[in-house]
């Protein structure tokens, strides 16, 4: 026979329970919202719907339109509540909340005409009623949902969710809305071994949502398995993730990996960058061809050199290529490393290169580029080798100097179209335009770089260029 089992018995400590806890619960009143917002929607739908129709055909024409909304609402609730229209974020931000319930309107649209056109080609349908019923529905929509923030406020306040930070010695967390308890004064540790103190734990957590445990490099393990088992969204401080650029995190077999750099671009963003680069630089050259035979023409006057300068730059994944400029210096005393910047008063600039420079003529050659692939319209401008800000080579100034040449380099950018450009004679010089491409490649969209090309032409002739 097996031994008994001795059991110490374990006697919880029940007292100060109220005390203990630091919010009250949130759940039922965010619930409340969403019902409110459901509730204010599908009036909405009926009402919008039904003022159409009576505008178009009187009471038989809402009549018909009660069947629309019939059609329509199963199917715009199913969307809504999958698409986030009744969600946490819908209830943060109004405008959230308000494009996704259009959202779903516009696809419920769509299944409903889909349908009624294969099942009944032949019904008289009145396109009219329909899409008017539909605008108004979205119109009375949106007003509900905006006169309907006073009530989700009333109810959850600015915040609609119980975030807790807890201070174990770690670095100090600044969350806007959190909840701030220190560990030590509410008798709180990382004990996986004491079940009074997995209760205490407990009941500190109890109505909260989401939980931020700020502690040593030691005790983050016994933290991370005490949230576990919390029934709450759990993080324990690591300021290593920062440092390291951290874009996401996932285990394979026992190893942790940190996601530290992933393309800007996906293949879609890819493409469609492609082909308004090939296009508008297509459209340029031709466009320009005049420009550009008169200028080559005037530098082959000039000294009888070559009509281009090329020289040595780094492009996307920090791949060399070469790159096309007019030559704008004597033939003799040309920088293809780019060891010496162009002063205001340099002597090796020439009387047709200096107002090519001036008038940004001379980038003119780098539209070939964008044809072979090498650069982009719009992209962080490529600096040569060799290049310097105040003493220092350009990586030298600033770590984060690589990153960006995870796009292709550009005609123009950013930092270009802020003034950020010419010589580099301070540190600072660098420092700007360097914020300006790592903020150009956060979030890139086709309409942004067709923005920066506008404004690029008012920054073609500039003073900063020597």
């Amino acid at each position: 026979m097996n031994a008994p089992v001795a059991v110490r018995p374990v006697v919880a400590d029940t007292s100060g329970v109220d005390d203990l806890l630091v919010a009250p619960s949130r759940e039922r009143r965010r619930l409340q919202c969403y019902l409110a917002l459901l509730v204010g929607d599908v009036i909405s739908l009926v009402i919008g719907f039904c003022v159409i129709g009576y505008i178009f055909a009187a009471w038989e024409g809402v009549g018909d339109s009660l069947v629309h909304v019939q059609l329509i609402l199963p199917i715009f609730v199913t969307l809504g509540l999958y698409n986030g229209a009744y969600s946490i974020h819908a209830l943060r931000e109004a405008w959230t909340g308000i494009f996704r319930a259009m959202l779903a309107i516009v696809i419920a649209m769509a299944v409903v005409i889909f349908v009624q056109f294969l099942i009944k080609p032949d019904t008289d349908f009145s396109r009219s009623v329909f899409n008017g019923g539909a605008l108004a529905a979205m119109l009375a929509m949106g007003w509900t949902r905006l006169q309907l923030r006073s009530f989700v406020t009333w109810r959850c306040g600015n915040s609609v969710t119980n975030e807790l930070i807890i201070d174990d010695g770690g670095p100090q967390v600044k969350l806007r809305g959190a909840i701030r308890i220190s560990a030590a004064a509410m008798d709180l540790r990382p004990d996986l071994k004491d079940p009074n103190a997995l209760d205490r734990l407990g009941l500190v957590m109890r109505n909260i949502d989401r939980v931020i445990v700020s502690c040593p490099a030691g005790r983050r393990v016994d933290w991370a398995m005490m949230l576990k088992g919390a029934n709450v969204d759990g993080e324990v401080l690591d300021d290593e993730v920062a440092r390291l650029g951290a874009q996401g995190a996932r285990v394979v077999g026992n190893h942790g990996l940190l996601l530290v750099s992933a393309g800007p671009l996906g293949m879609r963003d890819r493409a469609i960058k492609r082909l308004f680069d090939l296009a508008f630089a297509g459209a340029a050259i031709v466009a320009l061809s005049p420009l550009l035979i008169f200028v080559a023409l005037a530098i082959k006057l000039q000294d009888g050199g070559p009509v281009f300068f090329m020289q040595r730059r780094m492009g996307r994944g920090n791949r060399f290529f070469n790159m096309y400029k007019f030559r704008s210096m004597t033939q003799s005393q040309c920088d293809s490393d780019g060891n010496q910047s162009a002063s205001k008063d340099d002597k090796r600039i020439t009387r047709v290169g200096r107002f090519i420079r001036r008038t940004s003529i001379d980038e003119l050659p780098q539209l070939f580029n964008v044809l072979l692939g090498d650069m982009s319209l719009v992209g962080p401008r490529p600096h040569a080798t060799g290049s310097l800000a105040g003493e220092k080579l350009f990586w030298e100034v600033d770590h984060r100097y690589w990153q960006r040449h995870c796009l292709k380099p550009g005609l123009s950018g950013l930092a270009q179209i802020r003034g950020y450009r010419g010589a580099t004679d301070h540190e600072s010089d660098l420092v700007n335009r360097l914020q300006s491409d790592l903020e150009y490649l956060e979030g890139w969209t086709i309409m942004r770089d067709i923005k920066i090309i506008f404004l690029t032409l008012r920054v073609l002739v500039h003073d900063r260029a020597f």
